[in-house]
């Protein structure tokens, strides 16, 4: 078991099953990762709304990587620990015109710029807003040739904002392509359930990563094991996304469910009624035009010394 270290530059911003890998690793290995603010090092500590309305966005997510696993193949899944995500002391929040959850009330552009110590900002006093970092996006190429740009997320993972990713949670993904190819970045040091603004707070960040390589484990979608920093206690998430948010939310509960049947053994309709008795569904992100991300949390402590996958 390796570390390595893989460096910012050159990012890229656009999934594509053709890049070249910039760092092979065996399962095991450890990764620390750099990673530019989703602007792509655009946005600046002293920069105006008119620098930010000026900024590439072409260059919007600049990914690190991407990664291949020695031996990963489709119909694999792959396991990204998530051992560390340090933010680098500052921040910043924007409004876009035509873009938030709430785009005909917020028509103006506005760039907000925060001040970072530690786990907590007091940027908009008297607001205490804990930081609690994570990857906003985190994922494996698709299937799919060609170049696709990183916003919508799907089931390769990817766009998902889903803010329990942070230290202590442990990301699966399914095998897509040889390599399995894996890139993250778009370090959010907060973001709330939604993402209504359009940002959380955006963030350069280090991040270092534990890969390991389950063979023929098949997975129909991302799926997350966080930590004790959950609210609800360490917990099974079902992630999934799609253009509408019920469909998205029946994906996820039809997902919980069958995890639940083909590990516990019990019955569909037992799995269901379970699901209905502690499954929390959320909006992990409504700002990724055109999709929707909900996930489905299961508080590990209703399964006791159970393992999902």
């Amino acid at each position: 078991m390796a570390e390595h270290t893989l460096s910012a530059e050159p990012t890229h911003s656009r999934w594509n099953n053709g890049l070249t890998p910039r760092l092979t690793i065996d399962s095991g290995d450890v990764v620390h990762l750099e990673c530019v603010d989703s602007s792509g090092g655009q946005v600046l500590p002293g920069s105006t709304v008119d620098d930010f309305m000026a900024i590439d966005r072409g260059k919007i997510h600049a990914l690190t990587g991407p990664i291949a696993i020695h031996g990963a193949e489709p119909g694999d899944a792959l396991a990204i620990e998530v051992l560390e995500v340090a933010h680098k002391g500052w921040g910043w929040s924007s409004t876009i015109p035509g873009l938030g959850f709430l785009k005909e009330r917020f028509q103006e552009a506005s760039l907000f710029h925060w001040r970072l110590e530690g786990a907590e900002s007091r940027s908009l006093a008297p607001a205490v807003v804990p930081l609690r970092p994570f990857c906003g996006v985190m994922g494996v190429t698709s299937a799919e040739t060609g170049e696709f740009r990183t916003r919508p997320p799907g089931v390769f993972g990817g766009n998902m904002d889903v803010r329990e990713l942070c230290a202590g949670a442990i990301l699966y993904l399914p095998v897509l392509n040889r390599g399995a190819l894996f890139s993250a970045g778009d370090a959010h040091a907060a973001q709330g359930d939604g993402e209504v603004c359009i940002n959380g707070i955006e963030c350069p960040a280090d991040v270092t990563l534990r890969f390991h390589l389950h063979k023929h484990r098949v997975l129909s979608g991302p799926l997350v094991e966080t930590g004790s920093i959950e609210p609800a206690g360490p917990s099974w998430i079902v992630v999934e996304s799609a253009t509408d948010a019920l469909q998205a939310a029946k994906a996820a509960t039809n997902r919980m469910i069958d995890l639940l049947v083909d590990r516990l053994a019990i019955s569909t309709v037992h799995a269901y009624v379970l699901c209905s008795a502690v499954m929390n569904l959320r909006l992990s992100q409504v700002v990724n035009e055109p999709m929707i991300t909900v996930s489905a949390a299961l508080p590990k402590s209703v399964l006791p010394g159970v393992k999902l996958f």
